[in-house]
């Protein structure tokens, strides 16, 4: 995926930060949406790119005025990260088995009010690459369930694996 066509599915007024912000990308990978989401936050901001494959974090590429550090570990186990503003999970949450209690735990890491911004695949049948898929209409009643707003669908587009639909959406603790 291009640079381009991942700000535009997390393009949203939410992310429109007048001060700088403090987030983390979660199961961040080699950084294809840090990067996104760096080009969508102001100068001064910092993102921390958690990922348990040190060969995919050293990929991650700076961008102009923004912090991205990045750190080697498991996002199901407990992490040392500061209070959040918010946090990015793309492509990431469907490595959990136990979303609500996952969710649950997230909740510490964000301020009142902080941001769930999550970006996964449109299906239902698990397979090797998303084995505990999570539709949108799902995401809608884990995210209520576990103490966030019901999720703002933010954008859609295809996928070049298997011709899945991704869909993105942000949810804001309660």
């Amino acid at each position: 995926m291009e640079q381009s066509e991942a700000i535009a599915m997390l393009k949203h007024p939410v992310l429109n930060y007048q001060k700088p912000s403090v987030w983390a990308d979660l199961g961040s990978g080699s950084g294809v949406f840090t990067g996104a989401l760096a080009a969508l936050l102001p100068s001064g901001s910092s993102i921390v790119a958690v990922d348990m494959e040190e060969q995919a974090l050293k990929k991650i590429q700076p961008y102009n005025g923004i912090s991205i550090t990045t750190m080697v570990a498991d996002i199901t186990k407990p992490i040392s990260l500061p209070i959040l503003d918010g946090i990015l999970m793309a492509n990431s949450i469907h490595y959990v088995k136990n979303k609500e209690l996952f969710l649950d735990q997230l909740k510490q890491y964000l301020r009142p009010g902080g941001l769930l911004l999550i970006v996964e695949y449109e299906m239902e049948k698990a397979n090797p690459w998303v084995p505990y898929p999570l539709g949108f209409s799902v995401m809608q009643g884990l995210l209520v369930k576990t103490g966030f707003t019901t999720p703002e669908k933010i954008g859609e587009r295809t996928s070049i694996y298997n011709q899945a639909v991704m869909y993105s959406c942000v949810g804001k603790l309660l």
